[in-house]
């Protein structure tokens, strides 16, 4: 005889077995980043426990506005230039201009700060295809390779640091990680250029397995495989003209000097002036810590990365936080608010984009 009880206790359990999913879920989700916040907070304080607030207030009150103003304004051209280069890889697709670019890119920034979940290529994607009627994955192919192309750049500007030989004394070799880990970013990122132009024709078939896996999954995700294995194949391009390609590695080389003169103007803001190569330094070593803390998830590397590289240069600790905090507020208020203005005035609805870029991301 059937337990008249037995279908209410077992909507019971799976009643109460959907909280403790979504805790685990809630846990899965939140918890790796709020230990990751709390020791990035641990090392700040730990890297700045002997700071003097006296002199830190007092070099602040003292800082030099036009230098800052100039620091503003190299931020936003470091962003003009990665638009710039966006253009050259863009135009055998379409010549969109420079401007309707870089604000895409700002845009992409905002939407992160909105909603972070590393949706910034998908949004910027999203708003080029929609302004120029194109297809978004086309677009967005074209933005993973001018990453790729960024990260062969850095990798070179790495083993120029290496070998110079301009690299604080410290124990250990710190020359020889710069270089292996240069070397490490120059392969990834070049393999994963190659293999993208390689097997561009062999993604866009309809014979091979991995084509055949990539049209079931989208199949379950109701999507249509071939056709956005045909729109992420169009992407993959590099432009015709000698002109334009020689464009692209100017642009990338050019957006880094920028990106390195960023602690110049801060540091002529509070009187510190370094050597040419202490700022590449600088620029690679908060550059590698900002990927390491990516990896471990821990936020704010690229702050702690400035704060070990400054330490290491012997730079006074209040000087060094006050030309840390003039770049990053300056980059967040400028960038962001830029590109939340971008959004604004394009209309985007920040939960449509949530759910589209969800559905792109799955």
């Amino acid at each position: 005889m059937t337990d008249p009880h037995t279908p209410r206790n077992q909507s019971a359990d799976s009643g109460s077995a959907a909280p403790g999913r979504a805790t685990g879920r809630l846990l899965k989700r939140w918890l790796p980043p709020l230990l990751g916040g709390v020791l990035a907070l641990f090392l700040v304080f730990w890297l700045y426990r002997d700071l003097d607030v006296g002199r830190f207030l007092e070099g602040l009150g003292e800082a030099r506005a036009g230098w800052v103003a100039v620091l503003a304004g190299t931020i936003l051209l470091e962003q003009l230039l990665n638009g710039w280069k966006w253009r050259q890889i863009l135009h055998d697709v379409k010549p969109v201009r420079t401007l309707r670019l870089t604000g895409a890119l700002l845009a992409g920034y905002g939407a992160n700060v909105l909603v972070p979940l590393g949706i910034s290529p998908l949004v910027r994607s999203w708003l080029v295809a929609r302004r120029e009627g194109l297809k978004m994955g086309t677009v967005l192919t074209t933005t993973i390779i001018a990453r790729f192309i960024d990260g062969v750049v850095f990798a070179l500007f790495a083993g120029l640091v290496a070998m110079a030989g301009q690299v604080p004394r410290i124990e250990g070799n710190l020359e020889l990680g710069l270089a292996v880990a240069g070397a490490v970013n120059f392969t990834l990122f070049g393999l994963a250029l190659w293999a993208i132009y390689r097997f561009r024709e062999l993604f866009a078939g309809e014979g091979p397995l991995v084509c055949r896996v990539f049209d079931r999954i989208a199949e379950l995700l109701r999507a249509n495989g071939a056709a956005l294995r045909g729109a992420l194949c169009a992407g993959v391009v590099w432009p015709r003209s000698r002109l334009h390609r020689s464009y692209v590695v100017v642009g990338a080389v050019l957006a880094k000097l920028v990106a390195a003169s960023h602690y110049l103007w801060a540091g002529l803001a509070v009187g510190v002036v370094l050597s040419p190569f202490d700022y590449l330094f600088l620029m690679v070593f908060a550059g590698f810590s900002l990927v390491l803390s990516r990896f471990v998830r821990v936020p704010g590397g690229f702050i702690i990365g400035s704060a070990l590289a400054f330490e290491l240069l012997g730079v006074p600790e209040e000087q060094a936080l006050l030309m840390i905090l003039f770049n990053w507020m300056l980059s967040i208020t400028l960038v962001v608010g830029f590109g939340l203005i971008v959004l604004w005035q394009s209309g985007l609805d920040i939960r449509r984009a949530q759910r589209e870029t969800a559905d792109m991301n799955v």
